[in-house]
């Protein structure tokens, strides 16, 4: 069980009411493929006040779900699409959204979808294999599908899905990003990168299968997005339940460096990494060693990142091995005046930062094209 974190959360995610706050944006910067740089979403966020007091947690940098004051307890309150993959994309859907209510402790409840399908595409059987995949991923982690839109759309190579996941937390179970404090340990389930080195096979596989990757590899590298999944609920339950988390992150779009960038951004501590202690997955390691990728800087879904009282790491990597869930330190949150630091056997440097996630930077690059 968490400490309430309602003060914190104010501080972090409300802005006070009133006229937004215009600032001056550049203009014929391109962005590119993926995420758009932190500081110009923040610079975008500075322009939208939260006029409605129950608004506990709006847009911020690091934070994963909005958090609304429904009285007794809190509404939790997530979008996200899936994009980079054609596949399985009512699986992911549902997942990835159900993940970032997991790290606010939440229960996810109610999903819905946008569901857009390329016109060269557009066959009843796609459509129901979708839903079906929705449906089986909404009963693995308990919500209802509830409503959405789906249609045909003109301009697309492939379907897109955005989903909306809902849910529900007691007010003194919610957890946030921002929760890390000085001299709390790192934990990180499972390991990198599930969901990242399953795009990469799964999209890229006939050129990987040229650089020398063998065909077994890439099959476990296709699976990992069921076995052993991308969903950290599971992850997420069983450690709030053994000890009290001070902060748990999703780490998507930019990898774990990402996310280990954006929990010290939003908890404003520095942190302290063991590289060599980082569970980087085999099949993600051939693949990246094949491509040029740096595994720090994948899509990373799949594998929950926190932080916790030293005290409480032997109980939550107990509760994880009681479920096979995988579970290793991986640093330490120390004061922001340490900066971020990656330290491995015999060196240290500075945690490495991405641009941009190392899925989206192979896309954009023109290495390959998708599927070929």
């Amino acid at each position: 069980m968490t400490r309430d974190r309602t003060a914190d959360t104010s501080r972090a995610g409300r802005r006070v009411p009133g006229a937004a706050r215009r600032v001056p944006h550049t203009a014929g910067v391109r962005i590119a493929l993926g995420k758009p740089p932190p500081e110009m979403l923040e610079r975008l966020f500075a322009d939208l006040p939260l006029r409605d007091p129950r608004v506990i947690m709006g847009p911020q940098i690091g934070e994963d779900a909005a958090v609304l004051d429904i009285g007794d307890r809190y509404l939790i309150a997530k979008v996200d699409p899936i994009t980079f993959v054609a596949e399985e994309i009512g699986w992911y859907a549902v997942h990835i959204n159900a993940n970032d209510l997991a790290v606010r402790g939440a229960r996810p409840a109610w999903f819905l979808m946008t569901l857009l399908l390329p016109e060269a595409q557009a066959e009843e059987a796609l459509l129901a294999d979708v839903f079906a995949q929705v449906r089986d991923a909404c009963d693995a982690v308990g919500a209802s599908l509830v409503g959405g839109h789906t249609e045909v759309t003109s301009g697309l190579d492939r379907p897109i899905l955005a989903g909306t996941m809902l849910g529900e937390v007691e007010k003194g179970r919610l957890v946030t990003t921002a929760g890390a404090r000085v001299g709390d340990a790192i934990l990180l389930s499972k390991g990198i990168a599930i969901e990242g080195a399953s795009i990469l096979a799964r999209e890229f596989g006939a050129r990987l299968r040229t650089r020398g990757v063998a065909a077994e590899t890439l099959e476990r590298a296709r699976a990992l997005v069921r076995r052993p999944g991308i969903s950290v609920l599971p992850d997420a339950r069983a450690a709030v339940a053994a000890s009290p988390v001070h902060a748990m992150h999703d780490p998507t779009e930019g990898g774990l460096a990402t996310g280990l960038w954006e929990l010290a951004r939003a908890a404003r501590v520095g942190l302290r990494l063991d590289r060599d202690a980082v569970p980087v997955l085999d099949e993600c390691r051939a693949l990246c060693g094949a491509l040029g990728l740096d595994p720090l800087g994948l899509i990373a879904s799949g594998a929950l990142l926190l932080t916790c009282p030293p005290a409480g790491v032997d109980r939550i990597l107990a509760a994880w091995a009681s479920q096979q869930i995988g579970g290793t330190v991986i640093g330490e949150v120390v004061p922001a005046a340490d900066g971020c630091r990656l330290h491995w056997r015999g060196g240290e440097g500075p945690l490495p930062r991405f641009a941009r996630d190392e899925v989206a930077r192979l896309f954009d690059e023109g290495r390959t094209a998708p599927g070929a």
